[in-house]
């Protein structure tokens, strides 16, 4: 098991398998995102947090497409099974204490967003021999940056005034919602020779 992406080839570029698996999920779990969002707008935007969701989906979106172009992609069987599982693990839960049924669900987006902004950090794995001028390398650093700047959004709406009264219920939707990504970036890293440095860090 390895830390980084590897062996790079001769150019420094990322093996076309682990492109293809990461890209996978990556797609996956943004396009989710991007899905939900756009089912949450309005057909007319009336707040200004409508505003910010509209935002929210077509960044989610721009991440997506780059991805698919970006990626040098491989024929991969085991994708079958494995996309299934994962889109699975991005149907709408919501969020357990909270009676509001539409509240619920938006706390539920909420903390699927911050799980997948917050804890999947792709550049992180790229070797620092690794070819700057790469598309797929370019790319995980541009959606890093990306779910750091989209993250703000969804912080301040966990931590918002309408949520106060439902604290405990958000902590628990977000710590499941965490552990659910967490769990699947990790098999799936694990899938291509690989390891996240926080597993390391977890059994040093």
């Amino acid at each position: 098991m390895s830390a980084f992406f590897g062996p790079l080839d001769s150019d420094g570029r990322v093996p076309a398998r682990q492109q293809t698996r990461v890209a996978s999920f990556l797609i996956s779990a943004h396009g989710a995102l991007g899905r939900r969002f756009a089912l949450a707008l309005p057909p007319r935007l009336e707040s200004a947090w409508q505003t910010e969701l509209n935002a929210q989906f077509y960044n989610e979106s721009e991440i997506v497409s780059l991805l698919l172009r970006a990626t040098k992609w491989t024929p991969d069987l085991a994708l079958f099974y494995l996309a299934a599982a994962w889109e699975t693990a991005w149907f709408p839960a919501p969020a357990a204490g909270i009676p509001d049924p539409t509240l619920a669900l938006a706390v539920d987006l909420a903390t699927l967003a911050h799980a997948v902004h917050a804890g999947i950090r792709p550049a992180a794995l790229l070797p620092v021999e690794a070819n700057p001028n790469d598309p797929f390398a370019m790319a995980l650093r541009r959606v890093e940056f990306e779910s750091g700047r989209l993250l703000q959004a969804q912080i301040m709406f966990l931590k918002g005034e309408s949520l106060v009264p439902f604290r405990d219920a958000v902590s628990d939707a977000l710590e499941r919602r965490h552990a659910e990504v967490r769990k699947l970036w990790h098999e799936m890293l694990e899938s291509i020779g690989m390891t996240s440095r926080n597993q390391n860090d977890a059994k040093a």
